[in-house]
């Protein structure tokens, strides 16, 4: 066998076209209507990307060197210039034009491009113009704004250090305020204060915004460390050398992004203005003296850091388009490729037809779905919460709760969506034999570039553990205090209504449970309101007991540490099973304001194989914990193959409905 045949799959799907395309006007309008739901609210803008993306020389070029790649990927950033995506993430007032969520939706459809080319512009636009915006105030605003819209003006992001990635709050670099000279003096304290993997450090960017602990005194005052604080800082001069005291490395050939300029930099004593103290949640005045709208050190911190989502929101929209455009190669691929003779014929047997091969490939498309639901949903929250009018919303607590319900959605769709990338890419690989392991077919590529996807922007295993944490302080006001008994009370009888009340059940949610039966042992597996509450019941479940295994932390005698170590597995079940949950009624959502009966009937298909293959993946915990019966388990694992079957025809136009340019499919391999 070569390298390019694949293994006998077990089972063959039956009396099937030979192509698996229903091609009639019948199935391009069903892929219209499905493109047209899945697009959401801003389906303008990614039509707008397709016709200015539809061009094959978007794609990563494996036979460049790293430098050339370097060129080409910022030749490309130079035409997207061009193209107004950049000023759609920028208030008007500051020169953009103040459409968030186009602004994230333009960046997501880079990802059918090349990811090189996503990052290099979310870290120009995203992270260090989205620092300059959202951290700074009028004079940052006049000066830095509009150049580094137009790309006069390059910028980077450094906050990640050597020692210290995910713990952004024990950063090492220092900026120290001396008062005789009116500056900042920046010095990486350590060798582990260098910051590293910094995009766009190693070629290109003249200014860094660099975070760092800000240490100042007032009149009379001992310094004192009030905690990181982001500061603009010149790292290139006119000539593009390093500015006196800053030393630039690059970080040289990755696992991929070989567009990326990645670099490090190093401070020792390096003097800025005291106005490049990006100032809007703290301020130092000229005789040292440190002011801030926010008492609470930490309630500063995280406000600060939760405006800086948009990153991290961009990078689970990119990373789901990635997982999709492969899906997409993939199927057009399983729908082409032959593979042993069927009995009693002479022809081989499309892949597809293969019910091993369906496997593979139809839940991961399913589950795109439901993620790309989940997505759509909160890019139109941070929107919201972005473009909203300070003045409309000074005191008001629910906006303060949006904004945190938001910043824990984003950490969890983005770990969940880079996993699923990641992931779907390589399974995707693999189902393409040989050929998926050729440059020239995308895949090897796309599997190296969405690798980084999981650790940047925030750790995955540590932000599902930051949703968990987040849900589980719906307990604090309602168990302090409690004794035992009335612990286990509360647990036994209130847990329930605490994440009900803190996951803001939706109407078309609530309507469903509302009109079928409890029990979804009796109910039929096909049900969605049984489906919802299998979700639901193990989120309850393991949110409880996950609870109770913590509490064991505030006896007198117990290493706190040590409990929450021995349960760091446990609070990792509940950030997951939350966020498939979350994801789901996402995705009933999307149903239900799906317009064409034909779209909803099939995307209902599609939710179906998206719950059950999640189920089936979960099979063990559902029968340890008794919420399933053997006979149900059994049911779940035969739902999967059935509804497999079902979507067969259609994977086609599930796939043709991602709306992934034709330009950007492009690969040599043929069936």
């Amino acid at each position: 066998m070569s390298v390019t045949d694949a293994a006998v799959p077990e089972e063959v799907t039956p009396d099937l076209s030979e192509t698996g395309a229903d091609d009639t006007v019948d199935r391009e309008l069903l892929v219209d209507n499905l493109r047209y739901t899945l697009d959401g609210r801003w389906r303008e803008t990614r039509q707008y990307a397709r016709r200015n993306m539809d061009r094959v020389d978007l794609l990563p070029d494996p036979t460049l060197t790293m430098q050339e790649s370097r060129d080409r990927t910022f030749e490309h950033i130079r035409e997207l210039g061009k193209l107004d995506f950049a000023a759609a993430g920028f208030r008007t007032e500051h020169g953009g034009t103040g459409d968030v969520g186009a602004s994230i939706t333009a960046i997501e459809m880079l990802g059918y491009a090349d990811l090189s080319l996503m990052v290099k512009a979310g870290v120009q636009w995203g992270l260090f113009g989205g620092a300059i915006e959202n951290l700074g105030t009028q004079r940052h605003h006049d000066k830095y704004v509009k150049p580094l819209i137009d790309l006069d003006l390059l910028g980077c992001f450094a906050m990640t250090e050597k020692g210290h990635g995910s713990n952004v709050q024990a950063l090492e670099t220092v900026a120290t305020y001396d008062r005789e000279t009116d500056e900042f003096v920046v010095h990486s304290t350590t060798p582990s204060a260098t910051k590293d993997y910094i995009g766009g450090a190693a070629q290109h960017a003249t200014l860094a915004t660099v975070f760092a602990q800000l240490v100042t005194a007032g009149p009379g005052q001992e310094p004192e460390d009030h905690g990181v604080h982001c500061f603009v800082v010149p790292i290139r001069d006119d000539n593009h050398e390093p500015m006196p005291g800053v030393t630039i490395g690059d970080d040289g050939p990755k696992g991929g992004l070989a567009g990326v300029d990645n670099g490090r930099l190093s401070f020792d004593h390096v003097r800025i203005p005291r106005e490049n103290l990006l100032n809007k949640y703290a301020d130092v005045d000229d005789d040292g003296s440190y002011h801030s709208p926010i008492d609470n050190p930490n309630r500063r911190f995280f406000t600060m850091l939760g405006t800086l989502i948009r990153g991290r929101v961009s990078v689970a929209a990119t990373a789901g388009a990635a997982g999709r455009k492969a899906l997409a190669i993939a199927t057009h691929y399983g729908l082409e490729r032959r593979q042993f003779e069927a009995p009693d014929s002479d022809s081989e047997i499309v892949i597809m037809d293969y019910l091993a091969h369906q496997r593979k490939l139809l839940p991961l498309i399913a589950k795109s779905y439901a993620l790309a639901f989940a997505q759509n949903e909160v890019v139109e929250e941070l929107h919201e919460v972005q473009t909203a009018k300070p003045e409309d919303t000074e005191g008001d607590d629910s906006m303060a709760g949006r904004q945190r319900e938001l910043e824990s959605a984003a950490a969890g769709l983005k770990a969940m969506t880079t996993w699923h990338a990641s992931h779907a890419i390589n399974v995707c690989r693999e189902a393409c034999g040989g050929n998926g392991y050729l440059d020239e077919n995308q895949l090897s590529i796309m599997r190296g570039d969405i690798d980084v996807f999981t650790t940047f922007e925030g750790d995955n295993t540590v932000l599902t553990q930051l949703v968990a944490k987040e849900l589980l302080s719906a307990y604090a006001e309602d168990v302090r205090g409690l004794n035992t008994v009335g612990w286990a009370r509360f647990i036994a009888d209130m847990a329930r209504d605490v994440i009900l009340e803190k996951s803001a059940a939706r109407q078309v949610v609530q309507t469903l449970l509302d009109s079928s039966g409890e029990d979804p042992e009796e109910s039929e597996l096909s049900n969605r309101a049984t489906q919802v509450r299998l979700f639901r019941n193990r989120e309850d479940h393991l949110l409880r007991t996950c609870a109770n295994r913590l509490r064991r932390a505030t006896a007198e005698d117990a290493d706190a540490f040590a409990v929450f170590n021995n349960a760091q597995d446990h609070l990792l079940k509940v950030g997951h099973a939350h966020m498939e949950r979350v994801v789901l009624e996402a995705f009933i959502e999307g149903i239900e304001n799906c317009d064409s009966k034909a779209a909803a009937d099939l995307l209902g298909t599609v939710c179906d194989l998206f719950v059950y293959s999640a189920l089936e993946d979960d099979l063990d915990w559902f029968l340890m914990h008794r919420h399933v019966s053997v006979e149900r388990a059994k049911a779940i694992r035969r739902g999967v193959n059935e509804l497999c079957k079902e979507l067969r025809p259609h994977a086609q136009t599930l796939v043709d409905a991602f709306g992934v340019p034709e330009a950007l499919l492009t690969v040599a391999m043929e069936g």
